[in-house]
């Protein structure tokens, strides 16, 4: 599936955009308290906790991030003021890297066409001069956001297990190359990564200014690590499928489909006796 508006946008237009009274800004930043002393101006706050996940007791049942219901989400946005008309920019502190793709990932998920990530994120809207604030926005509720399920695909763990190493497969771990060899793990009980799996951490997708690839960079790079590979054969992973969102919201960028996400990810198969690979 390919996204219908261009999935990211430059800080330097966003002060002319949010006049608009159809624009929701929307700081997805982890760290809520980081938020109240400074955001973009008018920028209310979504948190991947408690808005953009469905946290378990136990993470060997779908990660530590695993999706919440799309009814669910669809009141979250409800809450948040977002409506199908709503034109939606979202920004974080890791230049797309924690919860502002996954949020642009969830977006798209159940449809909503008209939603965009900040470039270079909010470091680079700041030195672009758009205002900041402190304290907290309060959105203004509204009703449930019309969603059914999520529209784009996803894997589960046995789908990626059966995938990884396969000849017209192709398993994508975004995580840092030093986790992905089990070099270290700083978050999950156990370092590696699934057998078969490739690397190509999420980081690859930006430039040394903290802004993503050219678009036709990103497009040659993942073409030839996808060796023409279907989406419906390709999955992408992390560590709790947020950073693995980064991947996808720059392959929709390139202007290629945008192929499975397997949220569970490493912190799901490394808790389930799934057999693990290292490069020590």
């Amino acid at each position: 599936m390919k996204t219908g508006s261009q999935p990211l946008i430059p800080p330097t237009v966003l002060a002319a955009l949010v006049k608009d009274p159809a624009v929701v800004l929307v700081d997805a930043r982890f760290d809520k308290e980081a938020y109240k002393k400074q955001h973009l101006r008018g920028a209310i706050h979504v948190a991947l906790n408690e808005d953009l996940s469905d946290i378990k007791e136990n993470p060997a049942a779908g990660g530590r991030h695993p999706l919440p219901t799309p009814t669910d989400f669809g009141k979250t946005l409800g809450k948040l003021g977002i409506r199908p008309e709503s034109r939606v920019i979202v920004y974080d502190d890791k230049q797309g890297g924690m919860s502002a793709a996954r949020f642009w990932w969830m977006l798209t998920a159940v449809g909503h066409t008209q939603v965009q990530v900040v470039d270079g994120g909010l470091r680079a809207a700041v030195s672009a001069g758009f205002p900041t604030a402190s304290g907290e926005e309060i959105p203004t509720p509204g009703p449930a956001y019309p969603v059914q399920q999520w529209q784009l695909p996803l894997a589960d763990m046995e789908e990626v297990g059966a995938k990884a190493g396969a000849e017209d497969c192709r398993v994508i771990d975004v995580r840092e190359a030093v986790r992905y060899s089990g070099a270290t793990e700083p978050i999950d009980l156990v370092a590696g990564h699934i057998p078969g799996a490739i690397n190509v951490p999420f980081s690859e997708n930006l430039g040394a200014d903290g802004f993503f690839l050219p678009a036709d960079t990103l497009k040659a790079k993942y073409q030839e690590v996808l060796a023409g590979i279907s989406p419906e054969n390709t999955a992408v992973h992390c560590g709790s499928g947020v950073t693995a969102c980064h991947t996808l919201l720059a392959l929709a960028y390139a202007g290629l489909e945008i192929p499975k996400l397997y949220v569970g990810s490493w912190s799901e198969w490394s808790r389930n006796n799934r057999p693990i690979a290292t490069e020590k």
